[in-house]
């Protein structure tokens, strides 16, 4: 049989690996225990976002590169493409418009690649801030806009 004193060690040997693998800073073995769950939880946030963001490759209709990162006021959105792209950036104005984001501050060049950094800001209307949108939505919105483009010039 094991011993009382035995399992206690055992117990308190597998905390303190708990509490170095998630960095808790807690000392009881419930502040250990819900630093954990915290970390997990903090896990699959990054896998679901990496999931989604291996989605969205995958369905990107052109080798691309999209970014789009939620700022203070606004969006960080960034597209490349490693070849011209004649038309493109009219299509996510388009999407920029639907989404009701105003263009604050972009560069863009189309020379030998399709480079787009720009900052959209969502207008609150009427001082409400009822339908808010996301970096997701937003991502979704541009890629969305070129896959359009892509079917309307390869029919060209």
């Amino acid at each position: 049989m094991v011993s009382r004193k035995h399992k206690k060690a055992t117990l308190y040997k597998k905390l303190e690996l708990l509490r170095s693998l998630t960095n808790s800073h807690g000392h009881s073995k419930t502040s250990i225990i819900l630093d954990a769950s915290k970390y997990i939880e903090d896990l699959k946030r990054k896998i679901d976002v990496m999931n989604q963001d291996i989605a969205s490759d995958v369905r990107a209709p052109l080798p691309l590169r999209l970014r789009v990162e939620a700022q203070e006021k606004g969006f960080l959105i960034e597209v490349l493409a490693e070849r011209s792209c004649c038309g493109l950036l009219v299509f996510i104005l388009e999407a920029f418009e639907e989404l009701g984001l105003d263009v604050r501050q972009a560069r863009v060049s189309c020379a030998d690649r399709f480079h787009l950094e720009a900052i959209g800001v969502r207008e609150k209307h009427g001082g409400h801030d009822d339908d808010q949108i996301d970096a997701k939505v937003v991502k979704e919105a541009v890629l969305q806009a070129i896959h359009n483009w892509s079917e309307i010039s390869e029919q060209k």
